[in-house]
């Protein structure tokens, strides 16, 4: 390596001037046919004669002028080369401890390797997949023999598919031959580091493209009215279920963590129709409730009505005839309870009693208590 080194200099000397020398090598500073070397006017140069010298005097030849300046560029005492630098105390040149620190660098920051707690390092040896190193300080070959790329396997990514602004719509065919404009996002996490980094080319790509087709299959198979209402939490189960299957069968290393839809609206050309038929579908179900609710009235009532019917029949089986006086006393009661009578005695009883009359009479006498707490008011302040 020292005598490697040393010779690049004096090599890159020869190559400028070349065997032939210079193009001021000539004895009148020009490179034309006849001003110089060996083959006289019209012949050409020697190529093993030192370029600078008459034709009829010899010297050292090319090759061993090269050697030489090579040997006096890296010099006993370090006069080119790497000797430019500083001597050490005992006279011998410094490069090959600056090689060493440089090769000392190079393991350290090409051989361990922190890998943090939500981290994993997958190693690869000369470009393929090697191991997949744990959290902690690792060991691997210096590069570029093994090289390690660290990827976070508890980072939840999230993907989001449709807006819920008017300019961009996300258009999806419903089970009922119906269109829906669909927002939702996507949370997903990387569970094999290895098959994420090389089983698929670009894997958040092929995570979207996974999510629409796996919407698309689900929603095509539901009604209008479970997309838009209470069936879109069993949607998005579908939906995760058949995604995590897709990307399984790519050998992606990806876990789905959940669907959530955003938005789920009918297209934006037909959002104020589709608004005007949801509210009369809304009031014609609100109508249909109440006819409901009095009708299990309306039954209920009949039905109480049936069954004391039936118990009063039972006992009128036992016993006809009390019970069909009893039943002709609650009648009259019922029938006489608000109506004025006239009670009619005959012998020494007195022919005539206004029984309502009287009732009267003592009502007007009665005063009502709100009234009465007035008065007490009233004579209470006139009294102070």
């Amino acid at each position: 390596m020292k005598r490697i080194f040393g010779w690049m200099p004096g090599i890159a000397s020869g190559m400028a001037q070349g065997p032939w020398g210079g193009k001021n090598d000539g004895p009148d500073g020009n490179d034309g046919p006849g001003k110089g070397g060996d083959g006289g006017d019209g012949g050409p140069r020697n190529p093993w004669t030192q370029p600078g010298r008459p034709g009829g005097q010899k010297g050292p030849s090319a090759i061993e002028e090269l050697l030489r300046r090579s040997r006096e560029s890296f010099g006993s005492g370090g006069g080119g080369g790497f000797g430019n630098l500083p001597q050490r105390p005992n006279g011998k040149a410094l490069w090959p401890l600056a090689i060493g620190v440089l090769i000392l660098l190079w393991l350290a920051l090409t051989c361990f390797h922190r890998v943090g707690p939500q981290e994993r390092g997958v190693v690869t040896l000369l470009g393929k997949y090697s191991r997949t190193l744990s959290p902690g300080i690792s060991l691997t070959l210096p590069a570029p023999f093994e090289s390690v790329k660290t990827v976070d396997v508890e980072e939840i990514r999230t993907i989001d598919i449709g807006s819920a602004s008017a300019e961009s719509e996300n258009l999806v065919l419903t089970g009922d031959q119906n269109i829906i404009d669909l927002a939702y996002s996507v949370r997903w996490n990387i569970r094999n580091p290895e098959l994420y980094l090389f089983q698929l080319a670009d894997p958040d790509n092929s995570v979207r493209e996974v999510a629409e087709s796996a919407m698309r299959s689900v929603v095509a198979s539901v009604s209008l009215d479970d997309a838009l209402g209470a069936g879109r939490s069993e949607i998005e189960q579908q939906v995760e279920l058949r995604m995590q299957e897709i990307l399984d069968t790519y050998k992606s290393g990806i876990r789905v963590q959940g669907v959530a839809i955003k938005q789920a609206d009918p297209p934006t050309a037909v959002n104020d129709a589709f608004k005007a038929v949801s509210a009369a579908q809304q009031t014609a179900q609100t109508y249909l409730n109440e006819a409901r609710a009095a009708a299990q009235q309306v039954t209920a009532k009949a039905q109480g009505e049936a069954a004391a019917f039936d118990k009063m029949y039972e006992q009128y089986r036992l016993s006809p005839e009390v019970t069909r006086r009893r039943i002709y006393y609650e009648t009259m009661e019922g029938v006489l309870a608000n109506v004025d009578k006239t009670i009619v005695e005959g012998g020494n009883v007195t022919p005539y009693l206004p029984l309502p009359e009287l009732r009267k009479r003592a009502q007007a006498a009665t005063p009502p208590q709100g009234n009465a707490a007035q008065n007490n008011a009233a004579q209470a302040e006139g009294n102070q």
